[in-house]
């Protein structure tokens, strides 16, 4: 990514979103805290910074989707995990995900026979 990528219109627009998703997940597995989700998120390639991740927890744990409890020690990590409203969304979104895969992630149709031509239906000739 790049160094502020925030403000990537790329990023803003499309990226935001695939990382929700990526912390519902992770937070339905086995929960997650900050540092390990930037870590995680860098290995797909994405590079956050808390001042991102860490405002962004918060509003998924305000919408009800994610909760966290107090650590027991200072220095502890906070600890998120998926409510039952944020697995409904978790949810939702891999329904949108399977559908939107099925209409875009499968293979490509060669050059010559895509577009509108493709789906006119030829009409019976006329007698």
């Amino acid at each position: 990514m790049i160094a502020e990528p925030m403000r990537d219109p790329i990023v803003r627009e499309f990226l935001l979103a695939f990382w929700k998703i990526h912390i519902l997940h992770h937070a339905d597995e086995q929960g997650i805290y900050g540092q390990w989700m930037l870590e995680e998120l860098q290995r797909h390639g994405y590079r956050l910074s808390p001042g991102t991740l860490y405002p962004m927890l918060s509003r998924m744990a305000a919408r009800g989707w994610l909760r966290s409890a107090e650590p027991k020690r200072s220095k502890a990590a906070r600890i998120y995990r998926l409510t039952p409203r944020g697995q409904d969304v978790l949810n939702r979104i891999r329904e949108s995900l399977d559908e939107l895969y099925r209409e875009v992630g499968g293979p490509r149709p060669t050059p010559h026979h895509s577009g509108p031509e493709r789906r006119k239906r030829r009409q019976p000739a006329k007698s």
